[in-house]
């Protein structure tokens, strides 16, 4: 038995995915919901969850799938007569394989034309380090061709410490989530628990050092039990 925001909730992300092919923002449901928050979604979307009655696709953004529907509501195919075709009627019709009928050249690039979404995990300070804001709602379109195995998510880059590696302000990067990275990488790396930045990583005996790529910025150097590595630049999207 669902409660009425449950059945409401359900109703919406099923009609949004038979309608766009993808599921709603939390943003959309809220609104569809006339709730104040996205808190009351994310606990409708785990009671429905835990009934089964939808399931989250791990490490993507906006990727819910409405596994069944309440009986009472699973609409019956209702058996109709075929209309019969219009006299002299004779359709033109395109086959749809045209993946192997395309040049290899235009096959690969069709083929890296592809997308997925990645989560956006907000602003990172290519300066000053601060707290990255998780937000479960955004997300950002990413090519297929970016990415290798592993989970990744995007991070805002605010700040200009890292534009000598050709990373500026308002730049997104995309991030491949790992606890290790080589010397010299540059990496997302956690500081303190509680603070998010990104900089090049550097060892040096038993220290780390995180490295900008900004004369006008300083090397800062933590003991090895400060500096947790979160993940590393595979990367980056830019907007003019």
């Amino acid at each position: 038995m669902l409660t009425r925001k449950q059945h409401e909730l359900l109703m919406f992300i099923d009609k949004h995915l038979r309608e766009t092919g993808f599921s709603p923002s939390f943003e959309e449901m809220k609104e569809a919901l006339n709730l104040r928050s996205k808190s009351g979604i994310h606990r409708l979307i785990t009671a429905l969850e835990d009934r089964g009655f939808l399931r989250r696709r791990a490490h993507r953004a906006r990727a819910l799938e409405v596994m069944r529907l309440p009986e009472a509501m699973t609409p019956k195919v209702k058996e109709t007569a075929p209309k019969p075709e219009a006299p002299n009627f004779a359709p033109n019709v395109i086959r749809g394989n045209f993946a192997n009928n395309l040049p290899a050249s235009a096959a690969r690039v069709a083929a890296e034309a592809a997308a997925v979404h990645l989560p956006l995990y907000g602003r990172i300070a290519a300066g000053l380090p601060i707290e990255a804001l998780r937000d479960n709602g955004a997300s950002v379109e990413v090519p297929l061709a970016l990415l290798g195995n592993g989970e990744h998510y995007a991070l805002e880059v605010a700040g200009d410490s890292m534009e000598e590696a050709g990373i500026m302000d308002g730049d997104t990067v995309i991030i491949c989530r790992t606890d290790t990275a080589e010397n010299g990488t540059i990496v997302v790396a956690l500081v303190d628990e509680n603070e998010v930045t990104l900089k090049r990583l550097r060892r040096r005996g038993n220290s780390i050092a995180l490295e900008p790529a900004n004369a006008r910025h300083e090397t800062r150097i933590f003991g090895p039990d400060r500096v947790r590595v979160q993940g590393k630049l595979v990367g980056l999207l830019r907007r003019y």
